[in-house]
């Protein structure tokens, strides 16, 4: 059983012990520190209002009452918008003036996982020192039920998908027009959560032809929820065979995007931030931030425009905090999350969807393939490893920082070493799962490989971490 905590939430596998896994006990407790959180954050109020949304895997459902049930008994009153995003809570929370917010999902872990991503007042994820502080108060706080009157009133507000969208389209950038006269055919995979009602929608608003994929979200995920090339073989297939002109693939919160071409091939999850970021950047000129571990093609995008570029650690948090302070026009991670900060500071993938489309509706050929041909034609490899018991992670990145100490390295996040010019390599551990990822990009596809081999081969070798 694991039970995660990280800037990105709290999310781990159903069952087991306390303290091990997403159990109801371990909700309370989470749900205790984060009303204590929110009354402590924003104080000297009588009643604070909190948004409830879940995505559709199987438990949502199952756990979505108890969390309701809980945050009333503790005296918060929750507006609940059911079936929902994660960006759809961030809106909702701005929209309703509310204190805060839960979205109970696992985003891209497997359908055994499920979990909590907690905002603030301003739609955000909580940043790391108020994350810190919340998870501090979970680990000595007992619990204290309010008495009867002072229970939590509760209201369902549905098509709260359909307001978010709605705003979507009101985007200066966002060309409802030019995306409708472009008439696209385009297959929507919606991994049986969320995606499959938000992503249809908002392209039936667009004009656009939708050929569903897994689209009914009753949680039972059709293929591993994470959209990366390797779990995306039946969209890859299905554009080219009824003649789409592109695929659209979402995880089950829908904050991460990625586009399939019209000849079946990967778009790239990388190149779901360089496209948009490219379109933005036609438009209005500033600086872009993503993480370290995203692609030299959008750092190369930066030097063509003349602006700067910042790279940070991993995750949501670190990116919107970077943004907030260079006054970034656009942002977001080489996973597929983009965050457009004239909407709203946090990852979300109708966004970038309806950005993308107003990009390529605007190109003389509306092609995929031809659209990617401008960028950098970079080969990046994404592994993860899991550890033996006695392999500790800290002596792993000690080990690497003392072997390649002529190398330029960066140690905000793990490690990244840079070889040769435009490639390099990041080992970090991962915010959302027990283990070690390494990132690897090279001009070259034979030297991502060899890299790969070389330290895979090092971190194996048990008898470096004795």
């Amino acid at each position: 059983m694991v039970l995660v905590k990280s800037l990105s939430g709290i999310r781990g596998t159903l069952g087991g012990k306390v303290g091990n896994g997403f159990t109801p006990i371990d909700i309370i407790k989470f749900l205790a520190g984060y009303v204590t959180w929110i009354k402590k954050k924003y104080k000297n109020k009588h009643k604070y209002l909190i948004i409830f949304g879940r995505d559709g895997r199987i438990t949502s459902t199952l756990f979505q009452k108890f969390l309701i049930i809980t945050f009333q008994n503790f005296g918060i009153n929750v507006i609940d918008i059911g079936l929902s995003t994660t960006p759809t809570v961030g809106f909702a929370i701005i929209n309703e003036k509310a204190d805060g917010g839960i979205m109970l999902t696992a985003s891209h872990n497997k359908k055994n996982w499920n979990g909590l991503k907690l905002f603030n007042s301003m739609g955000e994820f909580l940043s790391k020192k108020d994350f810190q502080w919340f998870y501090s108060i979970v680990k000595k706080k007992k619990l204290n039920f309010v008495s009867f009157k002072k229970l939590g009133n509760y209201l369902y507000k549905k098509n709260y998908i359909h307001k978010h969208i709605k705003t979507i389209l009101s985007l200066p950038l966002v060309d409802q027009k030019m995306i409708q006269k472009a008439k696209f055919k385009i297959v929507v995979d919606g991994i049986n959560s969320t995606g499959g009602i938000a992503v249809p929608l908002l392209l039936k608003f667009l004009g656009v032809k939708v050929i569903k994929m897994y689209c009914t979200p009753h949680g039972n995920f059709s293929h591993h929820p994470e959209p990366i090339k390797k779990n995306l073989n039946k969209i890859c297939k299905k554009v080219p065979k009824i003649k789409a002109d592109l695929g659209i693939s979402v995880d089950p919160d829908v904050d991460r995007v990625v586009f399939i071409c019209e000849n079946g091939d990967f778009f790239g999850e990388e190149y779901t931030l360089i496209s948009i970021s490219d379109y933005i950047l036609k438009n209005k000129l500033g600086p872009i931030v993503s993480t370290l571990s995203s692609s030299q093609a959008l750092y190369d995008l930066s030097i063509k425009n003349g602006v700067p570029y910042y790279a940070t650690p991993v995750g949501e948090v670190h990116v919107v905090e970077k943004m907030k302070e260079v006054k970034a026009v656009i942002g977001g991670e080489g996973n597929g999350g983009i965050i457009y900060p004239n909407f709203r500071y946090g990852r979300d993938g109708l966004v970038g969807i309806a950005l993308f489309l107003s990009y390529i509706s605007k190109l003389t050929q509306k092609s995929l393939i031809k659209l990617k041909k401008r960028y950098p034609n970079y080969f990046m490899l994404k592994k993860k490893i899991r550890l033996s018991f006695y392999q500790k992670k800290q002596q792993i990145l000690n080990f690497f920082k003392k072997k390649y100490k002529e190398k330029k390295m960066n140690f905000q996040d793990g490690i990244k070493i840079s070889f040769l010019k435009n490639e390099w390599v990041h080992i970090r551990q991962s915010n959302t799962e027990n283990i070690i990822r390494i990132h690897i990009e090279s001009t070259s596809k034979k030297r991502v490989n060899f890299l790969y081999k070389k330290i895979f081969n090092e971190i194996k070798n048990s008898n470096n971490f004795k």
